[in-house]
């Protein structure tokens, strides 16, 4: 059975080629080795079963493996297409989303697929050469006496089985309803094992004194004893993809392993007691984040930062003052840090503004004015010099101390076209004032940007929560409107997707097993089985205190596909033994008893697969850790809700159901079901006795009945 996962893994490997996936830790870190094995398992505990039965009456062990090959091959086979097709809605995801986890679902399809065909072929070879054909007691005592409790149990809970569907529904209830308090988030913050302090001050601060104060932020950062490097960069060119000015820097810090930590334990610890000293140097503004986590915040919202609230309009003047009153709001909001608007103003600049009734009376315009002021201040060409081959303009304009000042400026002299000259003065009023060093637009329109992390508590109940506030205490002028930005737009695009094509993927699974047992019921039965699979889910986020993600969404996704499998394999066994003339409830306690190995081992085995996921610290493991804890509590559940609730289902199905919907369309389905509630004498049908409790459907038309039923009795 071993042996099934290695050849899985090479044919996963041809298939990443095949797709020009790379090796890394998405692709390949949530294969579980326990999911890829369940149809061998199903195969070979097949195997043990019959070889234990028929092996000492004499039967070949070649034909023994065959017939049980035969026995379990359309249930497996349907079984491994469902698992795959449940990994169908990622495939829909788009953007960020469906970079991370449709490596992870490829590998996994093409990983399912070669343990599929070495299920059917390997895994039958290999049987009949190592497989011994004999049962031995000794090896059995305990699943026997497991077998027999579960029999003894199961058979009293059948007996009262409106109580065990009403606690189960119960259960289901309140797995359900408890997930809207849950905190949600678009992916969990991976550790990168750095800090980036992105550091802003005020626009007008000259390069030396940016460089100052960066050395003295680096200094505070290296008394740290996690810190292990500080590396600072101060602005970046407007040729790159993001322009900075020196106003502007990054604080790289390499931290040490955290076991060398002394201090403190964690990051969120550390970054708080950084941004308590870092206060102590005054006219800067911090945002702690992470290196990656602040490009991807970038390419999502066009911000550092985890939220951010875009406030459009068209006077600079009103964007500010509504955006300090939204700041003040989010500040208030619990979990919020490192709450900053967007500078517009803070550079000094000349303001003129003309007076246009004194402009008429000489008979000036605004572009003579413009002209004066440009050559005064910027500097105008006067004439040119010639060096050699080479040619210079000769710029003219008013000294450096004069141009600072403002009484000289107001006795600029402009020409009217009557020959008179005009002071500037007379025909403007003029004043430095503080001006917007930068006007930002999206979509044409001018905007300020307010931006907030979020620690402390998850970025989906914060959003919502400042969402409400805002809404209630800021009234925006006319014109003027809000969009909110970050991580938590990739979490509901994803959400709106998958609640669309989860559903669709759960009517794709419903006609596969239509298509395996021809039976609506049946079908339908075991679709009942996915809901049980979210009370171990949820339960066990809650314990570990993990976020609904899309982690955890693709977490759901693989856990229904294991439920859907252990409820096939019941539910065909059962099938088979009505088919082999067991009445309904003896069908039931011995379909589930023989089952109760495998179903246990598929569970057991997918289970310790996802165990090194959910445990793991290593780099990474973020991403992984809600997958696997979901896929784990889930699959307690699930299994514990198979073993006991679907053969109450099925029974209740089986006799108030499906003889109504076999008698409207003519008895095409022959089961021999037992309309009382108590077993057959010795497993099987003895229609002396009980011919009377049992109601016979046969496969045959009507015209047929009579003649079928007599030579069954015969």
């Amino acid at each position: 059975m071993a042996s099934v996962i290695p050849l899985s893994m090479l044919v996963a490997f041809i298939g990443m080629k095949f797709f020009g996936l790379s090796a890394n830790l998405m692709s390949l870190g949530a294969i579980d080795f326990g999911l890829i094995v369940d149809g061998a398992v199903v195969m070979i505990e097949n195997f043990i079963s019959r070889m234990n039965e028929e092996g000492p009456r004499g039967k070949p062990k070649i034909d023994i493996i065959k017939r049980s090959a035969m026995e379990v091959a359309r249930p497996i086979t349907f079984g491994v297409v469902i698992i795959i097709a449940v990994y169908l809605p990622i495939f829909t995801l788009e953007g960020l989303e469906s970079r991370m986890f449709r490596p992870m679902a490829l590998t996994v399809c093409c990983a399912l697929i070669g343990a599929l065909v070495l299920t059917m072929t390997f895994v039958p070879a290999l049987g009949s050469l190592t497989l011994k054909p004999y049962h031995h007691e000794g090896h059995e005592k305990l699943l026997k006496a497991m077998q027999a409790g579960y029999r003894r149990h199961l058979n009293r809970i059948l007996n009262m089985r409106w109580l065990t569907i009403g606690s189960a529904l119960v259960i289901v209830l309140v797995a359900v309803g408890s997930m809207r308090y849950l905190g949600t988030e678009f992916m969990p913050q991976l550790d990168e094992g750095a800090l980036l302090i992105e550091t802003r001050r005020l626009p007008s601060i000259s390069l030396s004194e940016s460089v100052e104060i960066a050395t003295m932020v680096e200094k505070v950062v290296k008394t740290f004893p996690e810190v292990d490097t500080v590396v600072t960069k101060i602005g970046r060119p407007d040729l790159a993809t993001e322009a900075m000015g020196v106003y502007q820097g990054d604080v790289y810090v390499i931290l040490k392993p955290i076991e060398e930590w002394t201090g403190v334990r964690t990051k969120e610890a550390l970054i708080q007691k950084m941004d308590q000293k870092l206060k102590d140097i005054p006219g800067v503004v911090y945002n702690f984040t992470q290196p990656l986590a602040m490009r991807l915040d970038e390419v999502i919202s066009g911000v550092k930062a985890d939220v951010a609230v875009k406030l459009f309009g068209d006077d600079p003047t009103v964007l500010e003052r509504e955006a300090k009153r939204i700041e003040t709001v989010l500040r208030r909001v619990g979990g919020s840090a490192d709450v900053q608007t967007e500078m517009l103003s803070g550079s000094g600049e000349m303001q003129i503004e003309v007076k246009r009734d004194e402009m008429a009376r000489y008979g000036l315009r605004v572009q003579d004015v413009k002209d004066i002021v440009e050559i005064a201040i910027g500097g105008g060409v006067a004439t040119e010099i010639v060096d050699g081959r080479k040619k210079f303009d000769v710029i003219v304009r008013l000294p450096e101390a004069s141009r600072k000042d403002l009484n000289i400026i107001q006795s600029l002299l402009v020409p009217a076209p009557g020959g008179e000259r005009v002071l500037l003065g007379q025909i403007a009023s003029i004043r430095f004032a503080e001006g917007p060093e930068v006007i930002n637009r999206e979509d044409a329109q001018r905007r300020i940007v307010i931006q907030a992390n979020v620690r402390g508590r998850d970025i989906g109940s914060f959003v919502a929560e400042a969402q409400n506030r805002v809404d209630e205490q800021i009234k925006l002028p006319a014109g003027y409107f809000i969009t909110w930005g970050g991580e938590f737009e990739n979490q509901q695009r994803a959400m709106k997707r998958l609640y669309i094509v989860v559903p669709l993927s759960l009517c794709f699974i419903f006609l596969l097993l239509y298509m395996t047992f021809n039976s609506f019921v049946h079908a339908s039965l075991i679709i009942i089985n996915v809901p049980f699979a979210l009370v171990g889910g949820v339960a066990a986020l809650w314990l570990r205190g993990l976020n609904l993600s899309l982690s955890t969404a693709v977490g759901f996704i693989a856990l229904f596909g294991v439920a859907v499998l252990n409820g096939v394999v019941m539910v065909s066994h059962i099938n088979r033994l009505r088919e082999e003339g067991y009445n309904l409830r003896e069908s039931i306690l011995e379909g589930a008893s023989a089952r109760l190995r495998p179903v246990l081992m598929t569970a057991l085995v997918a289970s310790l697969g996802f165990i090194p996921m959910a445990l793991s610290t290593a780099p990474g493991a973020e991403v992984q850790r809600p997958l696997a804890t979901v896929v784990i509590g889930g699959l307690i559940t699930s299994t514990l809700l198979t073993l006991l609730v679907l053969p109450i289902l099925y029974e209740l199905i089986s006799q108030k159901i499906e003889p109504a919907i076999q008698s409207i369309l003519g008895g095409r389905k022959s089961y021999q079901t037992d309309l009382s509630d108590e077993p057959a004498v010795d497993g099987k049908l003895d229609s002396a006795s009980n011919q009377d409790d049992v109601l016979n459907l046969t496969e045959i038309p009507e015209k047929q009945a009579g003649e079928e039923n007599e030579s069954t009795k015969s």
